[in-house]
C-alpha cells in the first residue's frame, strides 16, 4: 500500500512541475472540440444534447490515450523500471499507484473538457454535472486500469506510440459504449440508467483485478 502511495505522490508532484502530459492533454482536447464544432452541423437542441454525449466521450478516450501513452516515459527515459521491479511488496501495488494517479489527471482534463465543450456548443451541462462525474469516474477506473496495465507493455516497443492505441480501444468497447449511453441520460437531465451503470462497474472491476495480478508478469518482461 506504502509503494502505491509513494508512487502517487511522486507521479502528482512530477506531473505538477513538468505540467507535460497535463497540457498535451488539454490542448488536444480542446482542438478536438473546436473540429468537431466546426464541422457540427445545425441542430435542434434535444437531438445536440443526444449526440453531446458521443462527443465527449471521443475526446476522452483520445486524450486518455495522450496520457497513457506517457504514464511510464519518466521511468523509461530514467532508466527506473528495474527499480519498479526491484520495490519490495506486490508488484500491483505499483500498478494501483500508477493508475491512481493517472486517473486523477484525466479526470482533471475531462473536467476542463467539458466546461469548453459546454461553451462551445452551448450547452447547460450543470443539471447533469453529479452524473457526469459519476459515469466518468467510474469509466476512467476501467480506462486507466487496462491502460496503465498496456502502457507497461508497449513502453519498450519501439511502436509503442501506434501500438498503444491499437490495444487499448478494442478493450475499452465496453466501458465506451455504458459510458455513452450513461451520458446521454445525464446530459438529457435523467439520472444515469442502472443497465448502463452495472456494465460500467463490472467491466472496470474486472480491469482492476486483472492489472493487480498480471501486473507482476508485464514487469517480467
Amino acid at each position: 500500500m506504502r509503494v502505491a502511495l509513494a508512487l502517487l505522490w511522486k507521479d502528482l508532484v512530477t506531473e505538477w512541475r513538468s505540467r507535460d502530459r497535463l497540457v498535451a492533454m488539454v490542448v488536444f482536447s480542446i482542438l478536438v472540440v473546436v473540429v468537431f464544432q466546426f464541422a457540427w452541423p445545425a441542430l435542434e437542441p434535444d437531438e445536440m444534447r443526444r449526440l453531446a454525449s458521443g462527443v465527449l466521450w471521443v475526446t476522452y478516450v483520445f486524450a486518455a490515450v495522450i496520457g497513457l501513452g506517457r504514464s511510464f516515459a519518466m521511468e523509461l527515459e530514467n532508466d527506473a523500471m528495474t527499480a519498479l521491479a526491484l520495490a519490495p511488496g506486490t508488484r500491483g501495488w505499483i500498478f494501483l499507484g500508477k493508475a491512481a494517479a493517472t486517473w486523477l489527471l484525466i479526470g482533471l482534463v475531462q473536467a476542463l473538457t467539458a466546461v469548453v465543450f459546454a461553451l462551445f456548443f452551448r450547452q447547460d451541462l450543470l443539471p447533469g454535472a453529479a452524473g457526469l462525474a459519476l459515469v466518468a469516474g467510474l469509466a476512467d477506473v476501467g480506462i486507466c486500469s487496462v491502460g496503465t496495465l498496456l502502457s507497461a507493455m508497449s513502453v519498450r516497443s519501439r511502436f509503442r506510440d501506434v501500438l498503444l492505441p491499437v490495444l487499448l480501444i478494442p478493450t475499452l468497447i465496453p466501458v465506451l459504449g455504458a459510458a455513452t449511453r450513461a451520458s446521454a441520460a445525464t446530459l438529457a437531465g435523467d439520472s444515469p440508467p442502472w443497465d448502463a451503470l452495472q456494465p460500467l462497474i463490472v467491466t472496470s472491476a474486472i480491469y482492476t483485478i486483472l492489472g493487480f495480478l498480471l501486473f507482476d508478469f508485464v514487469l517480467d518482461e
